[in-house]
């Protein structure tokens, strides 16, 4: 998988741009782990910024949540913890609700075909994983984003979309640092959300999300790996 995991999805306009997506990438997929001091002079070498441009990028990230600043001590990757992953399960269940059932009420066929379209890939995925193809979690990952942001593709809410994407993004740092795939039971909800969606039955669609987010989220807690 590639930096293309950053759900931000804006143009790269500069090589701050560039490092910007690089390092958010790095902190979701877990290379920069948890807590781990981001010292200006080696991100520097890795990422071949200058000292400024990593300082104005590391503060974006402090605005994002996944950076914390420790005032003259400089930065360090945000920690993790369940209290954090419930959080951001409510606050994605909140606003994707909301977009979700602004994009069934106003989505064309075009929006209906995307929705198709990302499952088709999510579900060729999701059956090699049932199947024994443990590698393909980080693949997986990103086209549940892929799938879910189709979804409420049709919602026409940029600072809603912004906002969930930052929210998703955050959300999915915890799924790669569990590293574990749920299995059949949720293939199934993406194919029953699917025609859902294509139904355009709101209410029995937003109460499978919300089942959904939180059966992922539970899942994630039960493979011990975030600190409680």
């Amino acid at each position: 998988m590639t930096s293309s995991l950053s759900l931000q999805e804006k143009p790269i306009a500069s090589i701050g741009d560039s490092v910007l997506q690089q390092i958010r990438f790095d902190i979701v997929r877990g290379r920069l782990q948890p807590r781990q001091r981001l010292r200006l002079e080696r991100l520097r070498e890795t990422y071949g910024a200058s000292v400024t441009t990593l300082r104005e990028i590391l503060n974006r990230l402090v605005a994002e949540g996944l950076v914390v600043a420790e005032g003259q001590r400089g930065f360090e990757v945000a920690p993790v913890c369940i209290a954090e992953l419930r959080e951001l399960a409510e606050m994605r269940i909140m606003l994707e609700s909301h977009a979700l059932r602004r994009s069934l009420s106003e989505g064309s066929l075009e929006w209906e075909a995307g929705v198709v379209s990302a499952h088709h890939m999510l579900q060729s995925v999701e059956h090699g994983l049932i199947g024994g193809d443990s590698g393909a979690i980080e693949t997986w990952v990103r086209y549940d984003w892929n799938f879910h942001r189709a979804t409420v593709a049709a919602c026409d809410m940029p600072a809603l979309m912004a906002t969930h994407a930052n929210i998703f993004e955050r959300y999915l740092r915890y799924h790669l640092l569990a590293l574990d795939f749920r299995g059949a039971a949720v293939a199934k909800d993406h194919e029953r959300l699917r025609d859902l969606v294509i139904a355009r039955q709101t209410d029995a669609t937003l109460v499978l999300l919300e089942a959904h987010i939180r059966a992922g989220m539970e899942h994630i807690i039960r493979a011990g790996r975030i600190p409680a």
